[in-house]
């Protein structure tokens, strides 16, 4: 089983599709913490990160773009 990612240091950067005025909109943050990507939730960064392989981060991206 792999090392579990540091995110005590992680720089975070929102999903440019989120809201900056309206609170209640879906907003997700990612960080790429080499060799990982991590995915949260904006509004409760607390609530923990779903943390995936760079691949895995690679093939999500061109399955879901247009």
């Amino acid at each position: 089983m792999p090392a579990a990612a540091d995110l005590t240091t992680a720089v975070w950067r929102k999903s440019s599709r989120s809201s900056p005025t309206n609170d209640q909109s879906a907003c997700v943050e990612v960080a790429f913490v080499e060799p990982a990507v991590a995915v949260r939730d904006s509004k409760r960064p607390e609530g923990g990160a779903l943390v995936l392989p760079a691949t895995a981060w690679r093939h999500f991206l061109h399955t879901v773009r247009p």
